[in-house]
């Protein structure tokens, strides 16, 4: 007789498009005004998502994942285009606007955020998709493009897994962000030596050339690399019969200088 098959555990899971949001600077938040800067945030966020047609993750099954500094929200993969094009662009407009009407006694509001797609089970959150989403969030890259974000004005820095990427600007799927708004490089964690995985940077506003001086390697994994430089060839002089002469200087001698004038003369009227 044969074995029952166990389908329930070898079965993948249905997919879904994840975001990943993280405060900066939350832990050195005064604790009195902690709670008061998350709301700021979650409702920024909410708001963003109605604007952009997006469904509240707090209103499906499984749809939200609290991490004290951030959230972690799943959507339909269907919407993984909207999540980023129009939403990180609005999400950073809020942000600055945020930031002009903000109280001096309140802390700036300055996010991270990575946007990925894979299979994951619900509720308990279980399977890959949702470590690489957290992991790509706590790039160095997405690290360092924050610090672009800053000295230009904006709130708001991105990585996008490759996967991401593919579906959404490569595919044309993102009308206002074409392929110069991202910067492919490679997304490394410090304290995860094994995990390295290709992904685009995106800071709202800024080209992706724009951000490359600010991250320590922008090349992405999967690129080529660039051919060794060729030696330049020595130039060498025809002569009749097929072979040639060489010189690396300058002849002075008035007999072998005058017999190669006489060789190119001949092998012109050939």
């Amino acid at each position: 007789m044969d074995a029952p098959l166990h389908a329930e555990p070898l079965a993948v899971p249905a997919e879904l498009a994840l975001v990943a949001i993280d405060m900066e600077k939350y832990s050195q938040i005064p604790e009195a005004k902690m709670a008061a800067a998350r709301c700021d945030v979650d409702d920024i966020v909410t708001t963003t998502l109605t604007e952009c047609q997006l469904p509240d993750p707090q209103e499906l099954p499984g749809g939200y994942k609290d991490s004290g500094d951030g959230a972690i929200l799943l959507f339909p993969p269907s919407a993984l285009a909207r999540l980023v094009n129009p939403l990180l662009g609005r999400l950073n407009a809020a942000l600055v606007r945020y930031e002009q009407q903000r109280l001096a006694s309140s802390p700036v509001l300055r996010l991270r955020a990575s946007v990925h797609v894979g299979p994951l089970s619900l509720p308990h959150h279980r399977g890959i998709a949702i470590n690489d989403t957290t992991r790509l969030l706590d790039s160095q890259a997405t690290r360092q493009a924050l610090s672009a974000a800053k000295d230009s004005g904006g709130f708001l820095a991105v990585a996008l897994s490759e996967i991401a990427y593919q579906r959404t600007v490569h595919a044309g799927r993102t009308p206002d962000l074409g392929p110069h708004h991202f910067l492919a490089t490679a997304a490394r964690v410090s304290d995860k030596p094994g995990f390295e995985q290709p992904c685009r940077i995106h800071v709202p506003g800024l080209s992706g050339p724009a951000v490359r001086p600010y991250l320590t390697d922008a090349t992405s994994p999967t690129s080529a690399p660039a051919s060794a430089p060729q030696p330049a060839a020595t130039p060498t002089t025809p002569a009749v019969g097929g072979g040639t002469f060489q010189f690396h200087g300058q002849v002075s001698d008035s007999t072998i200088a005058d017999h190669i004038g006489t060789l190119r003369i001949d092998r012109r009227r050939q």
